[in-house]
């Protein structure tokens, strides 16, 4: 067995009053895991740094550009039985506008923007829901020992 490294996760937040709220997509039919709601997602190219590869999808995937990206402070994982590997996935969390237009890409069929706890109803694994809360925990309850780093954009 293998450990690699060569997916992203991004998660996408809007605030406002206080609130956040995050970007929910639904994969089409057609897709691995068909109709199941995630956050951005994607394959790192060769010669891609993992931030790059983020930034790019959000972009493929949403058409929205982040006001302000970090690189949150977990890491999800998942084993696959068909290759035999453990896959690590950097975590990157993207503000936008609030009311920024979402244009979805044929990857999408649908999107939302949902409160933290609809979107941990929503996501299928538990890594997912932590990146959820440690997002919160950061930029609603301000918590300062987290370290996200910030890329300048």
């Amino acid at each position: 067995m293998k450990i690699i490294s060569n997916l992203i996760e991004a998660h996408i937040f809007r605030e406002q009053n206080g609130d956040l709220e995050f970007l929910l997509l639904k994969r089409a039919p057609y897709q691995y895991y068909p109709n199941l709601w995630q956050m951005v997602s994607g394959k790192i190219k060769e010669n891609e740094t993992a931030y790059k590869t983020a930034l790019r999808e959000i972009e493929e995937e949403t058409g929205l550009t982040p006001e302000k990206f970090w690189v949150a402070p977990t890491v999800n994982s998942f084993y696959s039985p068909d290759g035999d590997y453990i896959c690590l996935l950097p975590v990157f969390s993207a503000k936008v506008k609030f009311d920024s237009q979402v244009i979805l890409s044929k990857e999408h069929t649908e999107f939302k923007w949902v409160n933290p706890e609809e979107a941990k109803k929503l996501l299928a694994w538990d890594g997912q829901r932590k990146s959820v809360d440690v997002i919160v925990d950061y930029f609603l309850n301000r918590n300062s020992f987290l370290n996200f780093i910030e890329i300048n954009l």
